[in-house]
């Protein structure tokens, strides 16, 4: 085994890596960037080194320097962790020649994957299923067309390199395939430098599930089946393992399917191979295909570990040392279900907009396992992924480990920023994935349901005034009581852009009765760290900051506090002015001074959280004055186009 490690990635990754390493003894160098400095995984580790600025190109994806902080610390093998340079072969080059272990496969089994159009075709040599399609070399639109014709509509045209949707356009009639091929090449040549496609049958009723595999180079076994069929934009949500509805015969051929694609490429240490499943009649042995196989660990391992009990990340650093595998396919089994949901930073009504802010309040359910790189007090940044954890569950049967989520999702509570919380909530309520029907397209279909902001009821926003005035930590000497009659106070709070007005009086010790207008009253208590409403014990937790509080009761209710005196003018919003709706960099401008524009036109696109977002017009004008230029980094708010005043 190693005595020391350097993990190359930041963040939950780093964390997670930590955790196993540590416990077997290894010392962990981590690498952070300049506005990492403070993060959790940097407080983890027993060495950290500074390798660069805040954005990954100048920090977490420069191998060399990381390379030379494992040189100089002495560490004798590098983890990638995933993302960033974990599938990068040369990368893995680079590693080896300078006389360290990649903690990986080999460079050579990770180029064999990188090009979805060889792999398919690599695929097929050893036996794997693949999808129907075009993968050859001829790009030419003609002869793309003519495939598409042979396959049958409708087809997914899909760029070979690269992933995460880019590239992909669902073409359904042959007279829409030009256009589709013209747009899916551009968006692959801009991502990934790289415009070729294929062309690949579209499954009416997908299923998105995978197979975890482990390799020693030699051999590989198969650790069963994740469904990851819950997915928005191509990006998975929620994770569970087994999938629901397997059959032993499908769980058998998939699993062979995995370890003959891990040993076609020599593969080494933990790896991914996806499938795209049609369940339009169930699943059958016939109805699964290759997608692509990750040659790295995958976010969503933690539920394959519930289920079997395998550590993988031990498993990768002991293979790695040299060992051999470290179990055989007849000694893994399956113990029970788990579920893995991704708790991000992000602003759900407003189509899942990724959102920054300093955690101030953070807090998880017991029973549940937690990823996490942030701690209370932490910021998330827009330079990179806004996740803030990953919550996993585990129990006997599936609607156990689903209650088990819903109950963890309700006691999840975190402050200082808008989360997928309640949208989690939602799914993991929502009848179909209750039972088992899921398919690709389940939240696309329910958007509207699951995506809904929460709205407070009156009594928790009966306990949003009281906190609001800090009364549920007494009322003074006075106990609220003026020489004629009870002491009063009003709060005035924001909540979903709407004003509330509450009166608070002194009905009692530690007792307040809370009016709402119209009518609306309710008796509020704060006694033994418990909330009563209406004599009706609530369980309900609250955040407090100096300008806002959170109500957790089930869903996370944030409110405004202000001072109604000092309320903006221009409360309502000014159409005029484009601003920026977070910290990032403005990627390209096509606004210039002059230009008459439309409502819904497109006039900067800013890049942040690993995401590009189109800034667009919002009423119809001619653009004053473009204040901001391709390249540049802009906080939150900040000016980026401005239109010419309406006329009056």
């Amino acid at each position: 085994m190693f005595d020391k490690i350097l993990i190359a990635n930041r963040g939950e990754i780093a964390c997670r890596v930590m955790e196993t390493a540590q416990r077997l003894g290894v010392a962990c160098v981590a690498v952070y960037s300049d506005a990492d400095a403070g993060a959790k995984h940097v407080a983890m580790a027993d060495q950290a080194v500074h390798i660069g600025g805040a954005a990954p190109a100048d920090s977490y994806l420069k191998g060399d320097v990381i390379i030379q902080a494992a040189l100089d610390t002495g560490a004798q093998a590098i983890h990638p962790g995933y993302g960033f340079l974990s599938e990068n072969p040369d990368f893995v080059d680079a590693v080896e020649a300078a006389g360290l272990t990649f903690i990986g496969p080999s460079a050579r089994a990770i180029r064999a994957m990188g090009l979805k159009d060889a792999a398919k075709a690599l695929m097929q040599e050893a036996g794997v299923p693949v999808v129907p399609g075009y993968h050859g070399a001829n790009q030419d639109p003609e002869h793309l067309s003519g495939a598409a014709d042979a396959i049958g509509y409708p087809v997914l045209i899909k760029a070979v390199a690269g992933g995460g949707g880019k590239g992909m356009r669902l073409v359904e009639r042959p007279q829409d395939f030009a256009a589709a091929l013209d747009s899916a090449r551009g968006e692959a040549k801009t991502a990934f430098g790289n415009d070729a496609v294929l062309i690949e049958k579209y499954v009416s009723k997908p299923r998105h599930i995978e197979v975890q595999v482990f390799g020693d180079g030699t051999h590989a076994v198969h650790l069963f089946e994740r469904d990851c069929s819950l997915q928005r934009r191509h990006q998975k949500v929620i994770e569970e393992a087994p999938a629901p509805g397997m059959t032993e015969e499908m769980r058998s051929a998939m699993g062979q399917a995995g370890v003959r694609a891990a040993e076609a490429i020599g593969y080494k240490g933990a790896g991914t191979v996806e499938f795209i499943v049609d369940a339009s009649e169930g699943l059958r042995a016939d109805r699964f295909w290759f997608m692509e196989m990750n040659t790295r660990l995958q976010v969503e391992h933690p539920v394959t570990e519930a289920i079997t009990g395998v550590d993988l990340v031990e498993w990768q650093l002991r293979v790695a040392a040299g060992e051999s595998l470290p179990a055989r396919q007849e000694d893994l089994s399956i113990n029970g279900h788990a579920f893995e949901a991704r708790i991000y930073a992000e602003d759900v009504p407003k189509g899942f907009l990724p959102a920054t802010g300093t955690l101030s309040h953070l807090e998880f359910p017991a029973g549940a396992r937690i990823d996490s790189g942030v701690r209370a007090g932490d910021t998330i940044s827009p330079w990179y992924d806004p996740m803030i954890a990953k919550i996993t569950v585990h129990g006997p049967t599936r609607g156990a480990a689903l209650r088990q989520l819903e109950r963890a999702l309700r006691w999840t509570d975190i402050g200082g920023t808008v989360t997928n919380v309640s949208f989690l909530r939602l799914l993991a309520c929502q009848p179909d994935f209750v039972r088992g029907d899921v398919d690709t397209g389940l939240i696309g279909r329910e958007a509207d349901s699951l995506t809904a902001a929460p709205v407070a009821c009156t009594k928790a926003r009966s306990i949003a005034a009281l906190a609001a005035l800090g009364l549920h930590e007494g009322a003074g000497e006075l106990g609220g009581f003026t020489l004629w009659e009870p002491l009063g106070w009003d709060v005035a709070l924001i909540h979903q852009n709407e004003d509330i007005q509450a009166r608070v009086l002194v009905s009692g010790p530690g007792c307040f009765d809370v009016s709402l207008g119209e009518g609306v009253r309710h008796r509020v208590e704060f006694r033994g760290g418990l909330w009563w409403v209406d004599a009706t014990r609530v369980q309900a937790r609250v955040a407090r900051q100096p300008d806002e509080l959170t109500v957790f009761w089930g869903n996370g209710y944030r409110f405004d506090i202000f001072d109604p005196l000092a309320r903006e003018t221009s409360a309502g919003g000014d159409t005029n002015v484009i601003l920026a709706p977070m910290p990032g960099l403005v990627k390209a401008v096509f606004a210039t001074a002059g230009q008459e524009v439309r409502e819904g036109d497109r006039l900067a696109i800013l890049e942040a959280m690993k995401m590009e977002h189109s800034l667009l017009a919002a009423r119809d004008g001619v653009v004053a004055e473009v204040l901001a230029t391709a390249g540049s980094q802009v906080e939150a708010g900040a000016a980026l186009v401005r239109l010419e005043p309406e006329d009056e």
